[in-house]
């Protein structure tokens, strides 16, 4: 198993994502940060024990996200495919290259509209009070953030779109963890992706007979009947969207949290505001300036390209980071969390065709629950110093472990 910090001997490249500095560990590997100032595009081992070209300059990211040049297929690169992908179940669609991916995406699309998420905010303020006053009422100081707040809130936003139960959420979460993490060996994550699929399957059979208003029942009424798509296709695309549904949000709402804790006139503005578009200003600043999703972006080249001055050829296997392209110095002092700057067009949701089909959802739950906890607990601060909170970097989406408050 490789180290997803420093240096691989065996190759003497260096690894990615790379190791973040001690003292400033919310921003991007201090590696990637030099080779995005350099010549943009840098040979690297990547977690999987892979040598590729690592993308970190905005255009270029850009570029590698949008080129028909450059493949998503997983089947096109057998090494992440024996780490990630078991063949014997059904491509995930973010994983394939169009048509098949914009035929399945399309039967989604959908369902995560604005307009679709903006009318779920009534049932999320609901759902986010209970969250608080259980949290509040259990009277517990510290608390762990990330277990009584920042995951819940997600994961029955998430169950309740779906229509899994919320009851069940301790198995996907862990079972989530370990499809997330970069010391998971092939094995763990073979099992963890088996069982977690094989429950959806008995789910999907359940509410064949059994639907309610949610999207797995809407699937099976409208795609299924009709004959677009199989019983298992629904369960992979059910078991993507509940993965990916509740960890990244889940991550951005601690990280996010942490951060205005360390900038209390931010964490104030977000508080005490009225104007929605100021809570909406600011969480776009914290996906700009976070971007979580350290090591999740593998591309393929299909043909021999030129891409920012490099020439990549044909077969070779590129790792995409977000978080440094999103720190380009495209944006005014781009180190600096700055609710108040114009942070739209950034990168953390990907971009072309690929980019994050749940954006909008992960939108409105950031902005109804970084808000909500702040006004609940005005006086919520750390209960540890920085250098004691754990963070994930051990893990394909960046974040905090736990997070230990008080209020």
């Amino acid at each position: 198993m490789s180290t997803p910090t420093g240096i691989d001997d065996s190759t003497g490249l260096p690894s990615f994502p790379g190791a973040r500095s001690s003292r400033c560990p919310l921003d991007p590997p201090t590696e990637q940060m030099r080779w995005r100032l350099g010549e943009g595009l840098s040979r690297v081992r990547t977690s999987h024990g892979r040598t590729a070209w690592a993308v970190t300059r905005f255009e270029d990211v850009k570029v590698a996200l949008s080129d028909p040049r450059i493949s998503a297929d997983a089947r096109r690169f057998p090494v992440l495919t024996a780490a990630g992908q078991d063949m014997n179940l059904p491509p995930a669609f973010p994983r394939m290259d169009d048509p098949e991916h914009a035929r399945i995406r399309r039967m989604l699309t959908g369902e995560f509209t604005v307009r679709r998420m903006e009318a779920m905010r009534p049932r999320l303020r609901d759902l986010i009070d209970r969250v608080l006053a259980k949290m509040i009422a259990a009277g517990h100081e510290p608390t762990d953030l990330v277990s009584a707040y920042a995951l819940p809130v997600p994961s029955l936003a998430i169950s309740l779109l779906l229509g899994v139960p919320y009851e069940e959420h301790a198995f996907f979460q862990r079972h989530t963890a370990t499809l997330t993490s970069l010391d998971a060996s092939q094995d763990e994550r073979a099992a963890a992706r088996r069982e977690l699929f094989d429950y959806i399957v008995s789910l999907v059979k359940l509410k064949e007979h059994t639907p309610g208003d949610d999207l797995i029942s809407r699937l099976l009424s409208e795609r299924v009947a009709t004959g677009q798509l199989g019983h298992q296709d629904v369960a992979m695309m059910a078991q993507i969207l509940l993965h990916a549904g509740h960890e990244t949000t889940a991550n951005m709402i601690g990280l996010g949290t942490l951060t205005l804790l360390r900038n209390p006139e931010q964490a104030d503005l977000v508080r005490d505001t009225h104007d929605p578009e100021v809570v909406a200003g600011a969480v776009e600043e914290l996906l700009r300036y976070l971007t979580i999703a350290q090591d999740m972006m593998w591309r393929v080249a299909t043909e021999d390209l030129d891409l920012g001055g490099q020439l990549v050829r044909a077969g070779d296997m590129l790792t995409i980071s977000l978080p440094a392209a999103n720190r380009d110095p495209r944006y005014e002092d781009p180190d600096t969390f700055a609710p108040d700057r114009n942070a739209r067009g950034h990168l953390a949701f990907g971009h072309g065709v690929h980019q994050c089909l749940g954006q909008s959802l992960a939108r409105v739950e950031l902005q109804e629950a970084l808000p909500a906890l702040l006004r609940a607990l005005p006086d919520l601060r750390l209960a540890v110093p920085l250098e004691q909170i754990e963070f994930r970097h051990d893990m394909a989406t960046f974040g905090v472990h736990a997070l230990p408050v008080t209020w």
